[in-house]
């Protein structure tokens, strides 16, 4: 590692009928200034979340494992394709594919990652899940050292409770081997694009 200072070159606009504003704080920006940020932010949104999304998954696609058959990347798919097969809707599908995207980066709150991602975009019923399902999921741990079974049972009668146990029993908890065909991730790419793409739906 070298702490030998590096010289930065502008980053090239995405679009070539775009303009910088080379001011170094926006304490400085202006009226101008901010006319010429709105629209290029909302079109730069626009175009890149979902391969920034879908970049955060497929680096995954390479890593080893530390005890299942497959990697989390793997697992991802292997949920999202069992959804799409038991003809769930295109949200629960995609938000199967991307539920353990924080998984290996944030494991101890990779639930509330995913949920954070995908807020904006998907029904409280399925953000409640996202927050949720790691405990759930403790429900399936026989014999683990330290795992309460029941911690789940805190929340019984909540009306996504239901939806959250379905969640983890057949889509998530089952999902560890290499040994079933699955969709590759061009196939769920129209769904996250379609997802993202609707109105932002903040707060509930």
């Amino acid at each position: 590692m070298t702490d030998t200072p590096i010289s930065l070159e502008p980053v090239p606009l995405a679009h070539d009928d775009w303009s910088y504003v080379k001011k170094r704080s926006m304490d400085d920006y202006e009226a101008a200034d901010w006319a010429i940020w709105q629209p290029q932010r909302k079109v730069y949104f626009e175009e890149n979340k979902v391969d920034h999304i879908l970049r955060m998954l497929e680096c995954q696609k390479d890593d080893p494992s530390f005890i299942y058959t497959t990697n989390n990347y793997y697992h991802c798919l292997q949920t999202a394709t069992r959804m799409y097969r038991a003809n769930c809707s295109e949200e629960d599908v995609v938000v199967g594919l991307l539920h353990d995207i924080g998984f290996v980066a944030c494991n101890e709150t990779h639930g509330e990652f995913a949920a954070a991602l995908m807020r904006p975009f998907v029904s409280e019923r399925n953000h409640w899940m996202l927050v949720h399902h790691a405990v759930f999921q403790q429900f399936h741990c026989h014999d683990l050292d330290g795992c309460d079974r029941h911690a789940r049972d805190r929340w019984q009668g909540h009306p996504h409770f239901a939806w959250t146990a379905e969640f983890v029993e057949k889509y998530d908890q089952c999902t560890l081997s290499h040994d079933e065909e699955i969709l590759p991730i061009a196939a769920f790419v129209p769904m996250v694009q379609r997802v993202f793409s609707k109105p932002p739906n903040l707060p509930y």
